[in-house]
Formats: C-alpha cells, sequence, structure tokens
C-alpha cells in the first residue's frame, strides 16, 4: 500500500475536532497547525452555552497553553489572525443529538465543509457516574457518528477509544472491533437501550425521593461499577467506553470509521517539545505520590508489563491512519501501545521513580526536602491488604471502641482516617485491574501502518509512532516524570 505525502492529504482539508480542550485533542490541533499551516479549517467542539464561551475557552484552555509555544514563536504578532482564519470554535456537547450545535447556520456550514471527523471528546474517570459516562462515552459517540453521516464530504469518523475496553483479558489481544451486545462474561447481551433506561429510572427515583445531589453521585457512581462488573469490565470508564465502539460499528453504514485504542498515555516524547503533559494519569498519581512522600508501597504482579505509549506518537499513527484510510487500507481498529514490541515491567517504574526523586528531591510547601526510601512491593492483593488490616484498619477499629467509649471525643478524628483508609481500598480496588494486568496488545495493524509509512511516505521521520524507538530509562528519568513535576508545581 502507499500512503503518499501526510501534508499533501491535510492540505485545504476541513476537520471536526471534538473533546478539543482534552490532552490528545489538542497535541493533534497543534499538530495540524504546526506542520500544516495550509490546512483549510479545524472546527473545535468546546462545551460551552454561546460562542463568547466558547472562544474564552479556545484561548485560555486550548492556544493560550505552552504546548502551542513553537506556534507562537513562529507567528509572533500574526498569531492571532491565523488562529481566527483557521480554527473555528463551536459551542456544544456531544452527549446531545447533533453534538448540541444550537447555531444553525454554523451547523449547515459544518455539513457542507468537513472532510474528516475525530472523536476525542470522553470522561476518562474510573468511577464517573455512569449517567455521565453513558451520556459522553457511549451516546455521545453515537451523536458524533451520527453528525459525520449528515456531513456531505466527509471521508471518515475517527473514534478514540482506549486499549482497555478489553477488560481483563490476558495473553495476546487482538485488534478486533467490538460488535453489539458483546460482553466479557456471563450469557447476558449487553443491551445499551435498557441501560439507558436503567439509568434514567434510577435517577428519577433518586429525585422523586428527594434523595441530596450528593448521595445521588454516589448511588451513580456505584451503579456504574455494579453494571460493568456483571458483563465482565472493571470500571465504567472501559465499559462505557466498549458500548461506544458497539454503537459505532454497528451504526456506521457505508462511512469509514477508524477505530484508536492507544494505552496509557504519556507526556510527550519529542513534539513539539518532550515532556509536556496535562493531567495525571493512571501511573503518574503513583509517581507523584510517590516524588512527595505520600506513597510508600507499590502493589504490581511480579513480571507485570506496563503498556505506555508518549502522546505525540499516538497523534502521528491517528494522522498516518487518516491518510491510509482515506487510500482505502482495509484497517480500520489500531492498538496503539509498547507491551509487544519494547515492554516495560512495573518493577523498572519503581526503580525509575526512586532513582529521580533520590536524585532530585521534592521541596515540599515548608520548604523541606522530602526523603523517599524505596518502600514497600506487593506481589499479590492478599499481602497487600494483610499490611493495610495490621498497619491501618486493626488500629482504626481501636480507635472506633476507644471513640466510643470515651463518648466520642475523638469522632472527629476517627470519621477522617476512616474516610481516608475507605479511599484508598476504592482506588486499589479499581486500579487492582491495571496493576496485575496480564495482556499483551497485538499491534499488527499499527506495525503494518508503520511500514507503509517508512516504505512510501515522503514525512514518515516527522510522523514517527513506533515504540521500539524508546529508550524507557531515558524517557522516564530525563523527559516524563520532570514533566509531571513541572506540571504539578506550576
Amino acid at each position: 500500500m502507499e500512503l503518499g505525502s501526510v501534508l499533501q492529504f491535510l492540505e485545504n482539508k476541513t476537520i471536526l475536532v471534538t473533546g478539543a480542550t482534552g490532552y490528545l485533542a489538542k497535541i493533534f490541533v497543534e499538530k495540524i497547525l504546526r506542520v500544516q499551516p495550509n490546512v483549510k479549517k479545524l472546527y473545535l467542539l468546546l462545551r460551552a452555552v454561546d460562542a463568547k464561551s466558547a472562544r474564552e475557552r479556545l484561548h485560555h484552555e486550548v492556544i493560550g497553553k505552552e504546548l502551542f509555544k513553537v506556534i507562537r514563536e513562529k507567528h509572533g504578532a500574526s498569531l492571532h489572525s491565523f488562529i481566527s482564519e483557521k480554527v473555528t470554535p463551536v459551542p456544544g456537547d456531544i452527549s446531545y443529538e447533533e453534538l448540541g450545535v444550537k447555531d444553525c447556520s454554523l451547523k449547515d456550514e459544518m455539513w457542507r465543509e468537513i472532510d474528516v471527523v475525530l472523536n476525542f471528546a470522553a470522561t476518562t474517570n474510573f468511577d464517573e457516574r455512569y449517567d455521565v459516562a453513558l451520556g459522553i462515552n457511549t451516546l455521545g459517540a453515537l451523536h458524533v457518528l451520527n453528525f459525520a453521516k449528515k456531513c456531505v464530504n466527509v471521508k471518515m469518523l475517527v473514534h478514540v477509544s482506549t486499549a482497555y475496553v478489553c477488560g481483563e483479558d490476558a495473553g495476546l489481544i487482538m485488534e478486533q472491533p467490538y460488535h453489539m451486545g458483546m460482553a466479557k462474561r456471563g450469557d447476558d447481551k449487553v443491551d445499551i437501550n435498557f441501560e439507558k433506561k436503567m439509568v434514567q429510572d434510577k435517577l428519577n427515583q433518586l429525585v422523586l425521593e428527594d434523595v441530596p445531589e450528593k448521595e445521588i453521585t454516589s448511588a451513580m457512581k456505584d451503579l456504574g461499577i455494579e453494571r460493568a462488573r456483571r458483563f465482565g469490565w472493571p470500571n465504567t470508564y472501559v465499559f462505557t467506553k466498549a458500548m461506544g465502539e458497539m454503537l459505532v460499528v454497528n451504526f456506521k453504514d457505508d462511512l469509514p470509521v477508524l477505530i484508536i485504542r492507544p494505552t496509557m498515555v504519556a507526556s510527550t516524547y519529542k513534539e513539539p517539545f518532550p515532556g509536556w503533559i496535562e493531567g495525571l494519569r493512571t501511573i503518574d498519581s503513583i509517581i507523584v505520590g510517590y516524588g512527595i512522600g505520600k506513597v510508600s508501597c507499590f502493589i504490581s504482579g511480579p513480571q507485570a508489563t506496563l503498556d505506555v505509549i508518549p502522546a505525540d506518537m499516538v497523534v502521528n499513527a491517528i494522522t498516518v491512519a487518516m491518510v491510509a484510510s482515506a487510500k482505502q487500507h482495509p484497517e480500520n481498529v489500531y492498538h496503539l501501545g509498547s507491551s509487544l514490541r519494547n515492554p516495560v515491567k512495573f518493577s523498572n517504574l519503581h526503580d525509575f521513580s526512586f532513582r529521580y526523586f533520590s536524585e532530585n528531591p521534592w521541596i515540599n510547601k515548608e520548604g523541606e526536602v522530602v526523603k523517599i526510601g524505596r518502600g514497600t512491593v506487593f506481589s499479590s492483593m492478599s499481602k497487600f491488604y494483610t499490611y493495610m488490616t495490621i498497619r491501618y484498619l486493626l488500629p482504626l477499629k481501636a480507635l472506633q471502641l476507644f471513640n466510643t467509649l470515651l463518648f466520642k471525643r475523638y469522632q472527629d478524628v476517627y470519621t477522617v482516617l476512616d474516610r481516608k483508609a475507605k479511599l484508598v481500598m476504592r482506588l486499589v480496588d479499581l486500579y487492582k485491574p491495571y496493576v496485575f494486568f496480564e495482556g499483551i496488545f497485538d499491534d499488527m495493524n499499527a506495525e503494518k501502518l508503520r511500514i507503509a509509512s517508512r516504505e512510501t511516505c515522503p514525512e514518515a521521520n516527522d510522523f514517527d509512532f513506533d515504540p521500539i524507538s524508546i529508550d524507557w530509562e531515558d524517557y522516564m528519568m530525563n523527559v516524563h516524570i520532570p514533566g509531571l513535576v513541572k506540571y504539578v508545581i506550576k
């Protein structure tokens, strides 16, 4: 298969990007504007009440970020006119049909002009409210698809999912689509219409009973986890993303669809500069917690593989896959990760974190150096639960008894400690499937794309997404962890 020029493909294209304030979406927008200023137009869907609010979000949460400093330096005083010409902020929300776009003339213009639709919008909280996650990750995917199908010149829809829609599968996990109703466990079929109705009925019941909003949120979170685990997914996030894929695959009709499944997305590897990150992702919370002295123990299987991929590599792969789709390349599901071709172990992450923070210790708010030890590594959940019981839960039970005997004198102390212990156990329960994950993501489709790019694309080096090139020690010690520290302290 011959790809040809990526830049030529992007020239004069009109692209819709949903979830435009999100991490990957911003990196995609920056890349396109930087490497192909002759792109015709980028419509950026932003959750906002009106055009003014959308413009403000564009400038404060997208263009104004450090990520765009290379573009700012390149255009100087003409940046504002360049952005005004190339970027149109669109107030809307994928939770609604027609993406919640109220401006009819703008909507008609988009349907006439758009060539490519990219859906980056998602809520990535593992225990998000079920109604919220269903609205964005599942039904939102269908709304984006339906909007794309109304675009008269549309060439494709790119749906960004996650590799972890696989649930807790082990072994080699293939790049295959999810078909409607497929469950990971049991004989029951996933009925999305039933899930939608059940959520609405539950919400109506809670409102009718005048349940406080905080308790409604808690109930919706619990419901999401309960439904996910019933069908074999570990959390609400990956369950609702899997259902989103089902809808896209089932209702795409003749529209070419690409499903992009990155693994754990980390900071930028090279572009527009190394180490840019926004938000703390799965492994990042552990690294930062360890560095500031809040995390003293780790949980991981002895041979557990950490599947990480830098964000700019994901964006490069998406862009090249778009070109391949335009050339009628048959593959439509891509795993973007490192576990098959260049794996790194959780034990390596522990070692990198210890070495980095030993050499570059964290300075706390009082100006004191935070000293870290190697910490304790638990190779099984049973060992961790034993540790928690002896170190925290039994003393907490003793405090509860002591507090009762002293007529609740220490109730405030007990309440705070009890809440913290429950939070830790809930977080461990949510992250458990990933620290003991035994799957390896096959990336044959992505590898075919890399080969075609190297052989037939003149800009292959500028759109590199080969994880083999990553030196994990150098990347973690000199790029990713320093980037995390910079993000946390600013």
